[in-house]
């Protein structure tokens, strides 16, 4: 248009470049530019835009520079360039003028560009006009527009940080909202400060930026002249919209805050049922007021805060309570077992005072052995956790009383059915001969049981059960199968609840394989391996609590004790019957009688059989090793029959009657006893010492 190079025009990207025909004023002319000669032919109205008179102009578009600055000029014309070779029917823009008084106007032009039949441009014919108070108008628009955003903005801070704050749980977690990204910081403030009422005191929780902690103010006195003691005392918000006004309220706080460049700040009060539980500030360094609008807000966004926190601190109480009810119902300290390594943990689920039934236990028992207890009662509130103290103590007491482990069980079993409660639990119970390595398991519903070697593999031992403890009692299968698990000097016995393997989405062998994994690539050292696993279990999160108890077996320099094993066999379960005789075989070689291992379990077989057939019932066999004098290996098979057995000779061709004839050939000493409605058969074997 003025025949110079483009320049740039700094203007919104939003301002049109076809304005609405309302928004023009009266002073617009109008002009036709012929191509072929450069002639730019202008109306009288035109030349009043342009400030000129028609002497001052020739025709030619460089004429006009006198009145368009050189930036402008060069944008004009590669606009006007750029149109013509696109193709562009049309162009416009706004661009500055330089009037005759020196001033300068804001100017619109818009052009139309006709082109022959080949599309060469030959003539553009067009406007300008006066933009002055349309742009104006476009300013005080876009300016009401900029004050309306900053207040959806605001309006928007807030909304987002009451969502944020509605799934705080804990104190920590409202400081950890008002820091974030997306909390307080968008409203401008460089920094927090927060303290809670306690005791008539102030307690600082968030100290503001760093370095600007003020010595002696973590627990200040309402009546001090802090500012948040103040707005406390007052329950009235103070705006400080100066560093003067600051220096002059608050002298003993401002000298210390002088180096962060504070130019305002705002304290509110935290406000919940008409009553102060703390207060707030927050500091500014790029403010010099507040505005009524960012007043109303901040008031509102501290009556949020002050409810977050006032939740939060329930929370944490009844967390606290919850815990203490559960801790309480666990061991206070677990027992030192000669010949293992025992490691627990729990870890309390996310659902405040809510609260689960899981629980560990370590039994020592008899004989060297030891009695390993996993548990959870169903649901997770006060009356769980009740539960299952109730059923950790007599479970406790059941094994301690002898018995064996199914037994156990099916008593705990009852226990719990007989209790008014419609709760029942899953539990296994681990009882391990630390001598001989011989781990019996009876699992109720439980998940199954893991042992990690000592090369770091790990393995998942399948363990048949029952039903969890009360239904097996209301449902009448109180038979619980017993396994027989060895576990070698070294190996580590590993017991969990299902809060460690269950996760959302996956289903509960997913679940085994991942713990597996984790185990066989935790730590050796035993405390360290619990540690991890409850470590990933916190890390995980969940509403679940989990109880963890691993017990490793020492190796040979552990203490050894001397021995003592049961096996319940029913009547027709051939699987507990080869589960007695393994761990027969097992315990008489791990005790230092393998030379005599043969004649000791058939013996003990014959004793079980006759038991089985000549009873009708199941029977328990016991073996242990007795000390003083000589030492010697008994093994005890004691039924509910009250029939004593004799030992007759068969004959050439009998098929029964051999086998006490074998019992009293093979052990050094055997013998029949009463046990109130059934009797005890037993044999002994003299055995050497261990080396």
């Amino acid at each position: 248009m003025v025949d110079r190079g483009a320049s740039a025009l700094s203007l919104p990207d939003d301002w049109p470049a076809h304005p609405d025909p309302i928004l023009a004023l009266n002073r617009m002319g109008s002009f036709d530019w012929d191509l072929d000669n450069g002639l730019f032919h202008m109306d009288a109205q035109a030349y009043e835009v342009f400030d000129l008179r028609p002497d001052e102009y020739d025709g030619r578009p460089s004429s006009l520079a006198v009145r368009v600055p050189g930036a402008e000029g060069h944008r004009l014309d590669a606009l006007v360039a750029r149109a013509m070779k696109d193709g562009s029917e049309n162009y416009g823009t706004y661009f500055r003028l330089r009037c005759r008084d020196g001033s300068l106007r804001w100017t619109h032009t818009q052009g139309y560009i006709r082109r022959d039949a080949t599309g060469r441009p030959r003539r553009i014919v067009g406007i300008v006009r006066d933009a002055t108070q349309e742009l104006n108008d476009i300013l005080s628009r876009q300016e009401q527009a900029a004050q309306d955003e900053a207040r959806r903005r605001q309006t928007n801070v807030v909304q987002l940080t009451t969502a944020a704050l509605a799934h705080a749980r804990t104190v920590q977690d409202v400081i950890d909202v008002l820091k974030d990204t997306h909390g307080l910081t968008h409203l401008g403030a460089a920094s927090l400060v927060m303290g809670l009422v306690e005791a008539g005191r102030i307690r600082l929780i968030a100290e503001g930026p760093e370095g600007s902690f003020v010595p002696g103010t973590d627990v200040t006195r309402i009546d001090e002249p802090y500012p948040m003691s103040e707005v406390v005392r007052t329950l009235t918000p103070r705006f400080i919209e100066s560093p003067g006004e600051f220096a002059e309220r608050y002298p003993i706080l401002w000298p210390h805050l002088t180096g962060l460049d504070i130019t305002a700040a705002a304290y509110l009060p935290l406000i919940v049922e008409a009553r102060p539980i703390g207060a707030m500030g927050l500091l500014y360094n790029d403010r010099s007021g507040f505005s009524p609008e960012d007043r109303n807000v901040l008031i509102a966004l501290g009556s949020s805060i002050a409810q977050s926190l006032q939740r939060a601190m329930f929370y944490e109480q009844e967390k606290d309570l919850a815990t203490g009810l559960q801790q309480a119902m666990l061991p206070r300290a677990i027992p030192r077992v000669p010949g293992a390594d025992v490691a627990v943990r729990y870890r309390s689920g996310s659902l405040g005072r809510d609260i689960g039934g899981d629980w560990y236990d370590v039994i020592p028992l008899p004989g060297g052995r030891v009695g390993a207890v996993i548990g959870d009662v169903q649901g997770h509130d006060t009356h769980a956790a009740a539960v299952m103290g109730q059923l950790r103590i007599v479970l406790k007491a059941y094994a301690t009383e002898g018995h064996t482990p199914a037994t156990v069980m099916a008593r705990a079993s009852v226990f719990l059915h007989e209790l008014d409660t419609d709760r029942f639990a899953t539990c296994l119970y681990a009882e391990a001969d630390l001598s001989t390595g011989v781990v019996q398991v009876v699992r109720a519903g439980h998940i199954d049981p893991l042992i990690r070697r000592p090369d770091g593999t790990c393995r998942r031992v399948s363990v048949e059960g029952g039903l969890p403890l009360g239904l097996s009692a209301e449902f009448g299968r109180l038979e619980y199968p017993v396994a027989t698990v060895e576990l070698d000097p070294g190996h580590t016995l590993v017991l969990c609840t299902d809060g460690l393997v269950e996760q959302p989405g996956a289903d509960l062998d997913d679940g085994m394989r991942a713990l597996t994994a984790l185990i066989a690539t935790g730590p050796d050292d035993i405390r360290d391996l619990a540690d991890r696993l409850i470590d990933v279990a916190e890390e995980r999160g969940g509403d679940d609590d989990v109880a963890l108890l691993l017990l490793r077996r020492l190796g040979p320099g552990a203490p050894r004790s001397g021995g003592r094993l049961q096996q319940h066999v029913a009547l027709g379960d051939a699987e507990a019957l080869t589960e007695a005789r393994h761990m027969i075989r097992t315990a008489v070689r791990a005790w230092g009688a393998r030379d005599r291992a043969d004649e000791i379990e058939l013996a003990a077989d014959e004793l079980i059989t006759n038991a089985l057939i000549h009873t009708d019932g199941s029977s328990v066999v016991t073996l242990r090793v007795l000390s003083g004098g000589d030492r010697r290996l008994r093994v005890d098979v004691e039924d509910s029959s009250s029939a004593l057995p004799r030992r007759r000779d068969a004959g050439e061709s009998g098929v029964s009657g051999r086998g006490l004839l074998l019992v009293d050939l093979l052990a050094d000493q055997w013998g029949v006893e009463a046990r109130g409605g059934g009797k005890c058969v037993w044999c002994e074997f003299v055995v050497p010492e261990p080396n």
